[in-house]
């Protein structure tokens, strides 16, 4: 797959770039390259990113972080299957604990919500640091929902992380979680409290809880593209009106001038 120019391989993370070392020069920064685009497109364009992950494998396939880069990739394209071996391969090299929330997500997305609780109760879960923990609590409470648990769900969001009123880098996703649980079990007026909670953390916009608050205020909002369109959509017809209306004016006058001739 074609690496763009501006792209040097030095834009990945150190800790990786060491990982890459056992690898001959020349691969290395091939590798590199294909793990800068996989980072750089995995939101925008996923199914471009895992193509260029792909390509990374079949390179380096023994890089613990090719093996990571592969599983994101995977995940993003909701291939769920590939994305949880590739995690498996990266836990095994590294022995890091950092991938177990994401692998128990991939299990909920091979339809077993059944495994990620179990993975949520494992040991593994207590080395996790705290943004993980988390992670994994949002990963409990999706199973629950999973399997039509909506009160233990709710339940296994209340934490102290939740009541903290710090903002962390979680805390957004963890309050927006909260709301829609409540809203999903029909508890409206507390899901509107924690939406708007959630709003208040969310910096960076990672979430769509001010148009989910907006939503339960009732409150609608028009795209000024579409308005646009429409706008062009009513001159062409107001001009294709009055184009008619010129041609029919021209044919009258025609046949008036036929008649006086006549």
């Amino acid at each position: 797959m074609p690496i763009p120019e501006d792209v040097t391989g030095e834009e990945i993370d150190k800790d990786v770039r060491q990982e890459l070392q056992s690898l001959p020069k020349t691969l290395a920064e091939d590798v590199a390259k294909n793990l800068v685009m996989v980072a750089r497109l995995i939101d925008e364009d996923p199914e471009a990113a895992y193509g260029y992950s792909r390509v990374a494998l079949r390179l380096a396939s023994r890089v613990a972080a090719v093996r990571e880069a592969a599983g994101f990739a995977g995940y993003a394209n909701q291939k769920y299957g590939e994305a949880l071996a590739e995690f498996r391969a990266a836990r095994r090299m590294t022995g890091n604990m950092d991938l177990w929330p994401v692998m128990a997500d991939c299990e909920r997305g091979l339809g077993r919500p059944e495994k990620a609780l179990d993975m949520a109760g494992a040991p593994e879960v207590q080395k996790l640091d705290k943004a993980g923990q988390v992670e994994m609590r949002l990963v409990a409470a999706g199973a629950r929902r999973d399997m039509g648990q909506l009160d233990a769900a709710i339940v296994t969001l209340q934490s102290p992380e939740l009541a903290a009123n710090s903002v962390q880098p979680w805390t957004a996703r963890l309050r927006y979680a909260y709301a829609d649980a409540l809203l999903a079990a029909g508890r409206e007026t507390e899901a509107r409290e924690w939406f708007a909670k959630a709003v208040e953390a969310d910096r960076d916009g990672s979430t769509d809880a001010s148009d989910r608050l907006a939503e339960l205020d009732g409150v609608e909002f028009t795209d000024a593209l579409d308005e646009t369109a429409e706008t062009a959509d009513a001159d062409e017809n107001r001009g294709g009106e009055e184009d008619r209306e010129d041609q029919e004016d021209r044919e009258d006058r025609v046949e008036d001038k036929v008649e006086d001739k006549g």
